[in-house]
């Protein structure tokens, strides 16, 4: 039996994951932890929204992926675990962690669900050396980042 999760509509994800005026700065700054913390490389300070945070976290994610696959396709599993561990943890405390489950309505609770299954088939690919599930997970967030990318122009002029 194969589990696919549910990937949000393309109208869902024009939605904001984080938006509530009155708390913007505490939401950038958490945001903002959270990058740094997560290790993605990049400056994103002039962002008041926290969208290139994200944005950055999403090719953060997609380069550990591929990092992944290359060191899997080497025989190094050191860096393969490595590359995979800092892939979780920018679902996990990066973009998992930057949801607003309580505001975010359905699009936070999908893209919730959605990085729980990344964070199981990242796992799953660490455990057993799984190319396919590596390329799965880049699969289902390619369009996500790609989404993102699509609203920015939204979003600096809302800002």
């Amino acid at each position: 039996m194969t589990v696919r999760p549910h990937v949000p509509s393309q109208r869902k994800r024009t939605v904001m994951i984080v938006s509530t005026s009155s708390s913007q700065t505490q939401t950038r700054s958490r945001l903002s932890g959270m990058y740094t913390h997560v290790g993605v490389q990049g400056a994103a300070s002039g962002d008041s929204s926290g969208h290139e945070l994200v944005a950055l976290l999403y090719d953060g994610l997609l380069g550990s992926i591929a990092r992944a696959r290359g060191a899997l396709q080497a025989g190094d599993v050191e860096n393969k675990s490595r590359a995979i561990q800092r892939a979780l943890a920018i679902v996990g405390e990066g973009l998992r962690g930057g949801l607003n489950l309580q505001d975010g309505g359905d699009i936070a609770q999908d893209l919730d669900s959605l990085y729980g299954y990344l964070a199981l088939r990242l796992t799953h690919a660490n455990l057993r050396n799984d190319e396919a599930a590596l390329e799965e997970c880049a699969r289902l967030v390619r369009p996500l980042q790609e989404a993102w990318a699509q609203i920015a122009p939204q979003v600096r002029q809302a800002a």
